[in-house]
């Protein structure tokens, strides 16, 4: 059997709602930004009780944009996010399971109804083959991804195809499940483990390393948690292996560059984003109070001047002068784990 075979048959035939789920890797709701939670709320309990993601994948300042959900399953994110892009926006979800696409399209009139306007669309489609669909290069502001890229057996396609969708300054911005060194064949063929989001998880510098192989310079870490394996005969297959649930920002900008140099650059955020009004998350290290001067390297820089981000900051200086590395940068591993006391480095 195939990993689409095993996927399909997992989540289109054996879970019938997140209660079959024998791990949270895939259903961690305790992270969700309190602004986020009210727009579930407007969402057909059908779809909620089909959907097996990681909480609720969704960066801020999204109206108006047009945003791309990978592997949309019975279109839970989609449809929050249509409530966040307003109706000058659009929501496109691919998935390859006909069950959870059933779903998501037989409550679409419903939704319609209950929001006022129809900007989402669902398209049966395999994610890492996304240039086979009718998306056209460069037409996304945001591409997002709830727990999926990991059941995937080409992660590289589904990058390319991810960045070949992007415009210039759009981001990638999703969350999945990652391992703490490369996992064993033996977890890779189980076919309950995969189903799981773990047999297939990425060993978290491989995808590092992957992302910059696809054009995704300088990959950002929002948030992490580890992931406690309680179901016994899940906590012996997997012993050895230490997996997180991560969140992460890729931003399409080809001026990045592979480290963190220091051009003596800062911003200052103006606190106009209504969900983040006294700072602003760029990622787990930089958390941007509004009002206050921040030092910032000069990838950090480009993701905010180059972004749909810019008109919330002012920036400060250019790159006409380096300083060299940018302290606090290294290549250790960048979750918190069970034993961290919390105290986290500044980059």
């Amino acid at each position: 059997m195939s990993s689409h075979d095993i996927v399909k048959d997992y989540y289109g035939k054996q879970l019938q709602s997140s209660d079959d789920l024998k791990t949270s890797a895939c259903c961690d709701a305790s992270a969700m930004p309190e602004w986020l939670k009210p727009l579930l709320a407007a969402i057909h309990p059908e779809v909620l009780s089909r959907y097996y993601g990681c909480g609720l994948v969704c960066p801020t300042e999204l109206e108006g944009c047009r945003i791309l959900d990978l592997g949309s399953g019975s279109g839970r994110d989609v449809y929050a996010l249509a409530q966040l892009v307003g109706p000058r926006g659009e929501v496109v979800g691919v998935d390859m399971t006909d069950e959870q696409l059933e779903v998501a399209r037989s409550t679409q009139a419903w939704h319609v109804e209950k929001f006022g306007f129809d900007n989402v669309r669902f398209i049966k489609g395999y994610i890492e083959r996304l240039d086979e669909l009718d998306l056209a290069p460069g037409s996304f502001d945001v591409v997002v991804s709830n727990c999926v890229i990991n059941l995937s057996p080409d992660k590289d396609a589904v990058l390319a195809g991810v960045k070949r969708l992007l415009k210039p300054g759009g981001e990638f911005y999703f969350s999945d499940v990652y391992a703490s060194r490369r996992v064993p064949e033996a977890m890779r063929s189980d076919p309950m483990l995969y189903g799981e989001c773990l047999g297939g998880a990425l060993y978290w510098n491989d995808f590092i390393q992957l992302a910059k192989r696809q054009g995704f310079g300088d990959p950002r870490l929002v948030e992490d948690r580890p992931l406690e394996m309680t179901d016994p005969a899940v906590a012996a297959s997997t012993a050895g292996v230490d997996f997180f649930s991560a969140t992460y920002r890729l931003f399409n900008l080809d001026t990045l560059e592979s480290d963190c140099e220091d051009y003596g650059q800062a911003v200052v955020y103006r606190g106009s984003i209504a969900q983040q009004p006294v700072h602003f998350v760029l990622d787990k290290h930089h958390i941007i109070e509004a009002g206050k001067v921040f030092p910032v390297c000069g990838n950090s820089w480009r993701m905010l001047a180059e972004s749909r981000f810019a008109r919330h900051f002012d920036f400060v200086g250019d790159f006409s002068r380096h300083y060299g590395i940018f302290e606090g940068c290294g290549v250790s591993l960048p979750f918190t784990t069970m034993d961290d006391d919390g105290a986290l480095p500044c980059c």
